[in-house]
């Protein structure tokens, strides 16, 4: 697919190069204690298939604790090698597992940018806009790239809201941006893939993750290479999903290395 940007810039985390390429695969972990989240790094690091890792904090009990965060972010680091990991608190209205108050998201944040210890952030666009750019700025100095995402569980928006929404984040700083949608039928994908080409061909400067949940939405997460889409989510196993409609990423591996353009 031809980009009409030239300055596009991909990011670059570890051994991967996000935006390059066939769409990368991120599986997330969503233990509820140390134990569960290294056993769960431990068989995602073995499988093979993963490019990163995304730690889901919400689901963590101690994620009010910033030692234990810590020592949780050490034990993934130990365990995932040259895996990039990404750091992720999803709030309760974008569909995450635990309360928290803007304050103490604003300083999970800096707690995961200031370890050393995270290769990415996830922030939310919905977050006070102040506190977007105080935390994209300490990222940047600490050379953390940050995905910027929005996600609605009720619908889909229309394709020039789903563009405006991508095209705030890049104006925010974010280095790479995320949308996820819940389609009620064929079309609402449609819409969706259709922001995503046109938002990559014709506005993006750097990479974008989108994808319709659910059932409906299936085929937007193995067709990222045709409609511009950098990475892909796929679950470690049966019943540790994070999110309606995502492949066991075993499988979502072998369809992505088959379903590429031109081949």
């Amino acid at each position: 697919m031809q980009r009409q940007t030239s300055s596009y810039q991909t990011v670059k985390v570890r051994n991967i190069e996000i935006g390059a390429g066939i769409p990368k695969i991120c599986v997330p972990v969503t233990g509820h204690d140390a134990a569960d989240i290294f056993a769960l790094a431990e068989q995602i690091a073995a499988a093979g298939t993963a490019d990163l890792v995304e730690w889901r904090v919400d689901h963590f009990a101690g994620f009010r604790d910033a030692d234990a965060v810590k020592a949780v972010l050490g034990g993934l680091r130990e365990r995932l090698g040259t895996l990039p990991l990404l750091f992720t608190f999803r709030t309760e209205k974008e569909g995450g597992a635990a309360p928290i108050t803007p304050e103490a998201y604003q300083k999970l944040l800096q707690t995961a940018i200031r370890s050393g210890l995270a290769d990415l952030v996830d922030l939310e666009l919905s977050f006070d806009e102040t506190a977007v750019e105080t935390v994209i700025r300490e990222a940047h100095a600490s050379n953390v790239p940050v995905i910027m995402s929005c996600h609605d569980f009720a619908g889909t928006p229309s394709k020039e809201e789903i563009l405006w929404i991508l095209l705030r984040m890049q104006e925010l700083g974010a280095d790479i941006l995320k949308i996820a949608v819940m389609p009620h039928s064929r079309r609402d994908v449609l819409t969706l893939l259709a922001a995503t080409e046109e938002m990559f061909t014709s506005h993006a400067n750097r990479p974008l993750i989108t994808m319709a949940m659910g059932d409906l939405g299936v085929i937007s997460r193995v067709s990222g290479a045709f409609f511009g889409s950098a990475v892909t989510f796929g679950a470690a196993g049966e019943g540790l999903t994070s999110a309606p409609g995502q492949i066991n990423a075993c499988d979502l591996a072998r369809i992505l290395a088959w379903v590429q353009p031109g081949k």
